[in-house]
């Protein structure tokens, strides 16, 4: 693979990109990671994107690839040209697809993780699924140097979402996650979970909950394209409700692998 130096994705970070799951060799919720690749484009200016050329690149890597159990990565950068802030004229969008395997992570879901908190001090557009990364890179490192798996972050105390996920919380019952607004990525798996609760009655509220409220949740759990619905059972060294898993989040889980189950079905009819 070649990278040439005049990418803007090399120079600025300037594209957006997608992580699309695969299980046994099909796609999980293609389309809505394609439109919403689209509206990130959309949002920063890229022009001359083609959402049935995307479709047709990501087919075509997964089936040359063979990989049965997998997440294929694509990014769209705003093109080449010399090294200058504006943006160029007569540039073309350059678009770049990798793929990986990845195992489902069952044992993370099964017993849960370790998380902490920090202060969220990203940019104002973090609906855009951008290539700049780094304070999100920082975040999560933060995690890793204090034994977790992952950091949520604040602003002013309410949870936004962590370094590479969407966060939930339950309190007697009720399922609590940040409004999709400038604030946090518009997850796929969150939008999933947010229909699951819907068709089996299982009440949620897309509003702004405290640290301190997280603190005595009855359980907390994330989610994300390649963690799926991980619960998280310690923040910042205390227990998250009793410790263990909760019955809101097996119960999500369940309702989850169904339909990974019910997508793989059709596959083998």
């Amino acid at each position: 693979m070649k990278v040439k130096s005049g990418d803007r994705a090399f120079y600025f970070g300037d594209g957006v990109y997608e992580v699309v799951r695969i299980y046994d060799g099909r796609f999980f919720t293609l389309d809505e990671h394609a439109d919403r690749l689209m509206r990130s484009a959309e949002e920063v200016m890229i022009k001359g994107l083609e959402r049935e050329e995307i479709i047709e690149i990501l087919h075509e890597i997964k089936e040359r690839n063979g990989i049965t159990d997998g997440a294929l990565y694509i990014q769209v950068s705003r093109g080449i040209a010399p090294r200058d802030h504006g943006f160029p004229d007569g540039s073309k969008p350059v678009i770049y697809a990798s793929i990986r395997s990845s195992k489902r992570p069952e044992q993370q879901m099964e017993s849960g993780v370790r998380a902490v908190t920090t202060e969220d001090y990203r940019w104002l557009k973090c609906h855009v699924k951008s290539l700049n990364l780094l304070a999100n890179v920082m975040e999560k490192q933060h995690a890793v140097e204090n034994g977790a798996k992952e950091t949520i972050m604040h602003r002013d105390g309410v949870v936004t979402e962590g370094s590479s996920t969407n966060v939930f919380m339950v309190k007697n019952g009720i399922l609590f996650t940040h409004p999709a607004d400038n604030l946090i990525l518009n997850g796929i798996t969150r939008l999933e979970v947010l229909k699951l609760a819907e068709e089996n009655d299982i009440p949620f509220r897309e509003e702004g909950f405290t640290v301190s409220d997280m603190s005595e949740a009855d359980e907390v759990f994330y989610t994300s394209t390649t963690q799926e619905i991980t619960p998280v059972i310690n923040i910042d060294g205390r227990k998250v409700g009793d410790g263990s898993v909760g019955g809101t989040t097996r119960r999500l889980q369940s309702f989850f692998n169904k339909k990974i189950t019910e997508l793989i079905s059709v596959k083998q009819s």
